[in-house]
């Protein structure tokens, strides 16, 4: 479990700022599988065995997103689910983009097993 996954997301206020450039290299580093997109939003892709399989997926992290009240845009393809990540309310990246990222992570290797 990474450091990362162990928080929860923090609701976010207007003229709160985004993250930037340097501040975004120590998340980047805890994730190396998401890409950080112009310092908007990160994303990731999953790869499944068929498209049940990544249902169930987008099913288990709807719960966690729920749960943390911080929600991904997520694409279901057969056997693929696209995650996109940002905080819509100041059009950027907080930490609890990234703490959302690692939980879906750990969701994600957890189904592996």
């Amino acid at each position: 479990m990474t450091r990362l996954a162990q928080k929860h997301c923090v609701p976010c206020r207007e003229g709160v700022p985004a993250l930037r450039a340097g501040e975004l290299l120590p998340y980047a580093q805890q994730l190396p599988d998401w890409k950080i997109i112009q310092e908007h939003h990160i994303t990731r892709s999953f790869l499944f065995s068929d498209f049940k399989a990544g249902l169930d997926f987008v099913n288990r992290v709807a719960a966690v997103a729920e749960a943390e009240g911080h929600h991904p845009d997520l694409c279901l393809a057969w056997g693929k689910v696209d995650v996109q990540i940002y905080t819509h309310k100041i059009r950027g990246l907080t930490e609890s983009d990234f703490v959302l990222a690692a939980k879906i992570d750990e969701l994600y290797l957890a189904g592996l097993r």
